[in-house]
């Protein structure tokens, strides 16, 4: 089956790619407009993004919209992850982030890594969702990966998200948890 992914990331396309060919499921990149992403939750933007990409093409769609929620920040950065800082600028987002937390004991920075990917197509609207537990570290560390995980400590670990080798993040992210479920959705 051939599915739009709703973005204009080739990264992202070229990743989930590799994940989902070896599973039957043929993804293509999208070449249309943005639509406004103006939901108030993950679930709620990964539609918008889905239905504009389904809509302008046609396709089966999917898209996923992603971030980091901190407990002792009720939630946020949440849908605002990418631009926390005001810009789309990663260093200033995380910066931001370890600035508001400066004060905040290790034991109380408990955070997760969320993403909902939304399916659209003629007869179908569902999603599917994966959390990874953790915390904030004091500190960015590590190379690997983007975005937060220099500061992203998954539960059960002592070292960032982009300390691990990528494909033990792979494996284990909120990403991975959510793709999971939708190859297993394709499946049955």
């Amino acid at each position: 089956m051939k599915l739009v992914l709703a973005t204009h990331n080739q990264g992202k396309v070229a990743e989930l790619r590799a994940i989902l060919e070896p599973v039957g499921l043929e993804l293509v990149g999208y070449h249309g407009p943005e639509p406004v992403e103006d939901g108030t939750s993950f679930l709620e933007n990964a539609f918008i993004k889905a239905k504009a990409a389904h809509q302008h093409t046609g396709l089966p769609a999917i898209a996923d919209d992603s971030g980091v929620a901190v407990e002792i920040l009720g939630g946020s950065p949440g849908i605002f992850t990418a631009i926390w800082s005001g810009s789309k600028d990663n260093v200033a987002n995380r910066q931001l982030l370890l600035a508001q937390l400066k004060d905040i004991a290790p034991e109380h920075r408990a955070a997760a890594f969320i993403c909902t990917i939304a399916l659209v197509t003629d007869d179908i609207q569902t999603s599917f969702t994966g959390i990874w537990p953790g915390s904030i570290a004091t500190e960015e560390r590590g190379t690997n990966g983007h975005g937060y995980d220099p500061v992203f400590i998954p539960e059960g670990f002592a070292v960032t998200a982009a300390e691990l080798e990528p494909e033990v993040k792979n494996a284990l992210s909120h990403r991975a948890q959510a793709v999971s479920a939708l190859i297993d959705y394709f499946r049955s």
